[in-house]
């Protein structure tokens, strides 16, 4: 037959003592106290016999706990049943004794308490600091000053065709940032040498503004053919020239913002052309030849998939004092060394330490 399941012994004590305590609290007298008011009612001082339950607040059992500890006197505590006191709650630790759950929030604070870089105005305010170290690729320095060697020779076809050398040195200063815009716009998905007859062509004819906007469409498509998509350049080229003669007088825009909003100029134009036609650098200017070497050199923390990605990540961490030496550096690498395709590792002073040499 199966034993109906109780409590331990010492468990029915427990909660019988914290049941007594509490009913002291709320009455605000002891349990010796009732039961002596109980004897001494009866004439017999100190006896708890002839004291019912009801008057003196506790059941038959808790009864018979005070006379039996009576009855044992005061030593009886040290070698019988003792009372065990209440257990501490969770708010109560013991003194000297750190309860469990603060314990616990102590070593979840312990593993919180992370130093940071604070920004300029809470240095200096008893917080410890911590300097985060800016990410750079490995080698990086030996293998731009590879690069540096390797072309310092200064005969790629963007040394001697590149917008710097597109315009005309006798017109007066706004035609000639008009020239360089107008180069760069031929520029995209177009050799330099394709690039440097297509405005050889067009300076012949007077290369302003109002000369392009007095052209028909036709003989502005014969002069630049076979740029890459000329057909489009057509249009772009009329659409900007039309916003430079009616919202700056003939010249070009001064910020990058103002560049990249016209028809047909993207980032790499923008950038190039606040170098080479306002002397301004503004960021790093990019095309497929930057951006295939970027990713062989593994000079970005993951691969990037546009040249647009590519110079975000690149001015991330490569120093501003070699932003405007950089385009001209890996475009004329990537000309002569570093090719879409069949790349000349042999000769390349960094097939050593490019990560991509070992692969291609």
């Amino acid at each position: 037959r199966r034993e109906p399941s109780t409590p331990p012994a010492t468990s029915r004590r427990r909660k019988r003592d914290l049941h007594f305590r509490q009913r002291e609290g709320a009455e605000g007298r002891s349990l010796e106290e009732r039961l002596g008011e109980c004897s001494s009612r009866d004439g017999v001082p100190g006896a708890a016999g002839t004291c019912s339950p009801q008057e003196s607040g506790m059941n038959a059992v808790g009864v018979r706990m005070v006379t039996r500890s009576r009855s044992r006197g005061p030593g009886a505590g040290q070698q019988g049943s003792r009372e065990k006191p209440a257990p501490l709650r969770r708010e109560e630790a013991a003194p000297g004794r750190k309860s469990y759950s603060s314990v616990k929030r102590q070593r979840k604070a312990q593993r919180l308490n992370v130093a940071y870089e604070a920004s300029e105005g809470e240095k200096g305010e008893g917080v410890e600091h911590l300097q985060s170290p800016a990410w750079e690729p490995q080698d990086w320095r030996q293998q731009l000053e590879n690069i540096r060697t390797m072309r310092s020779g200064k005969d790629a076809p963007v040394d001697q065709l590149g917008a710097e050398h597109c315009y005309d040195l006798s017109a007066p200063p706004k035609v000639r940032r008009y020239q360089v815009l107008l180069s760069l716009m031929l520029s995209s998905q177009t050799k330099d040498q394709v690039t440097a007859g297509a405005m050889q062509r067009l300076r012949a004819r007077g290369l302003t503004v109002d000369s392009i906007l007095q052209m028909d469409d036709s003989t502005l498509g014969t002069l630049i053919y076979p740029v890459g998509f000329w057909r489009n350049k057509v249009k772009y080229i009329k659409q900007t020239s039309a916003i430079l003669q009616q919202r700056y007088d003939g010249d070009i825009p001064a910020s990058l913002a103002e560049l990249v909003a016209l028809p047909g100029v993207g980032p790499k134009m923008a950038h190039l052309a606040m170098a080479v036609a306002w002397g301004t650098v503004s960021g790093i200017a990019v095309d497929t030849h930057v951006h295939r070497i970027v990713n062989r050199l593994r000079w970005t923390r993951k691969a990037t998939k546009s040249p647009e990605e590519t110079r975000r990540a690149l001015e991330e961490w490569l120093p501003r004092e070699l932003w405007s030496e950089i385009n001209g550096l890996l475009v004329g690498f990537g000309q002569q060394t570093c090719l879409p395709l069949h790349p000349r590792c042999q000769a390349c002073l960094n097939r050593a330490l490019c990560p991509a040499a070992h692969g291609l």
